[in-house]
């Protein structure tokens, strides 16, 4: 698509002033003033892609908080160097609280986005727009809109809902958290308006924009998270309509060369030789922190060894599963102690430039497709030759039998099984972890993977033991808690209960 170019006007330009003006002072011709702008086609065209740009700093951190404190990644232990003990690794350990940084971050990333979001969709009202582009350029809008507030409702419970720019800075001090059914309603209303206003598909050009299969797709996930089968299923039904299919070769799916194929729903845009900072990095991220120049193609890089694949997902694949190979790297034994240290393969591609790569990162793929259609049939009673048709068709791609003849029991474990191998590292697996348990089951669940990951660690340790508050998941860390800078600014916030 058209370069995604991250506009920090916009956001600026949404504060209005505290005081009048006096005629002593000028307009600053070096800024974009809201009111000059969103005049026509090509003005609205840049908010929009200036609000794609603000996705570009979330997936960099997602997997952070939809990764690492489930049982598909760990840390590359580093014992020289415990500076990221309270922030990072505390999603490792479950140790996070109301004063990680990182939530505050993530927190304040996600309302910048929504606050852009909202700014354009009330400055392009009175823009010079066709018809189909203003549907466009709104169903764009609202499709961004939905999928940051799902991520804030599955994060952190009941949240702040905002759907117009604020008139003054204090005004954003007076609102208080909404019900998740509140939230889930405005996000389906969001996801319809953008099914209605989004084109099926685009020329290459555009490619890489919000369609009406990706709003589609992702309210089908909304409606399976709450449980909506028959939703869930009716909505799905509809991207089946719209020309997506699996690629023959899985690996395909995540090469830069072959980005936005027809497999891929929606992902979002990185340009690996763009000179504006749209370029990715993941792989500079999870290489393991030893590796140098061993995985990322870079001698002088020094990678994080964040997100390391566990024994645990490790041993999850079938024999013969071709989605291993592509998924997980065994080819890096660590200089210091001889052992194997397993990455993620799927962001480790050739780049011309030192840390600059083109890889995009998948959020909803055909496949994610098919399992939620599977998976939402199957709750309805047992599954069906349809479930096992799209359940086999994923499953056929990574050169595996048919499965056949299960309960409506085994069929959901087979579905959670695929769901995660299939999906690994693509930032759905604490989500879908939340979606299909309880706290209390998800505790009973996590606490007995921490156990065999202390007693068997995926990364040595060196010799340095577990602190006594490693690995200890409870039920209220369910959900995140709201970063307590938010609470000091506004007191009238409540926390999650236990935070």
């Amino acid at each position: 698509m058209k370069n995604i170019i991250q506009l920090s006007f916009i956001i600026l330009a949404l504060l209005p002033v505290a005081c009048k003006k006096s005629y002593l002072e000028k307009t600053d011709p070096t800024l974009i003033n809201t009111d000059l702008f969103y005049k026509d086609q090509k003005q609205v065209e840049r908010a929009v892609n200036g609000a794609y740009g603000t996705l570009q700093g979330i997936a960099n951190s997602q997997w952070l908080f939809n990764e690492l404190p489930s049982d598909n990644t760990t840390i590359d232990f580093n014992p020289g160097d415990r500076g990221q003990a309270p922030r990072l690794e505390s999603f490792e350990y479950f140790s996070w609280n109301s004063g990680t940084p990182n939530i505050n971050d993530m927190y304040v990333a996600h309302y910048n986005a929504i606050y852009n979001v909202n700014n354009a969709l009330l400055r392009m009202g009175k823009a010079d727009l066709t018809d189909s582009a203003r549907g466009q350029f709104q169903g764009e809008l609202k499709f961004m809109r939905a999928y940051l507030y799902f991520e804030l409702v599955q994060y952190f419970g009941d949240v702040i809902l905002i759907t117009k720019p604020l008139d003054q800075p204090a005004d954003a001090w007076t609102y208080l958290r909404e019900s998740q059914d509140k939230v889930y309603a405005q996000i389906i209303s969001d996801l319809n308006d953008a099914a209605a206003g989004l084109p099926a598909q685009y020329a290459a050009a555009a490619k890489g924009r919000a369609t009406k299969g990706a709003a589609l797709s992702l309210l089908g996930k909304v409606y399976l998270t709450r449980k909506q089968y028959p939703e869930c299923v009716a909505v799905l039904q509809q991207v089946l309509t719209l020309g997506y299919q699996l690629v023959p070769e899985y690996a395909d799916v995540f090469d830069p060369q072959k980005k936005n194929g027809p497999e891929s729903v929606f992902e979002i845009q990185y340009k690996g030789e763009d000179e504006t900072g749209e370029w990715s990095s993941f792989i500079y991220t999870f290489a393991p922190r030893l590796s140098k120049g061993a995985v990322t193609g870079w001698p002088q890089s020094n990678p994080g060894g964040w997100n390391i694949p566990t024994k645990d997902l490790i041993a999850a694949y079938e024999a013969g599963d071709k989605r291993k190979a592509a998924s997980v790297g065994l080819d890096f034994n660590s200089p210091i102690t001889g052992d194997m240290v397993p990455y993620i393969k799927k962001y480790a591609h050739t780049h011309a430039t030192y840390g600059r790569t083109d890889d995009n990162w998948p959020v909803l793929r055909y496949a994610d497709v098919l399992l939620m259609l599977a998976e939402a049939i199957n709750e309805q009673g047992a599954p069906t030759a349809d479930a096992y048709t799209y359940l086999n068709s994923v499953r056929s791609r990574a050169g595996l039998g048919d499965v056949s003849g299960l309960t409506q029991q085994s069929f959901r474990d087979t579905i959670a099984h695929e769901r995660r191998v299939e999906l690994a590292f693509e930032n759905w697996r604490w989500l879908d972890l939340k979606r299909t348990m309880t706290p209390a089951q998800l505790t009973t669940f996590l606490n007995t993977y921490a156990a065999k990951e202390k007693a068997s660690p995926t990364v040595s340790r060196q010799g340095v033991p577990y602190s006594s508050t490693d690995y200890i998941f409870q039920e209220f860390k369910y959900v995140y808690p709201l970063p307590s800078p938010e609470i000091l600014l506004n007191s009238k916030l409540t926390q999650n209960k236990d935070y």
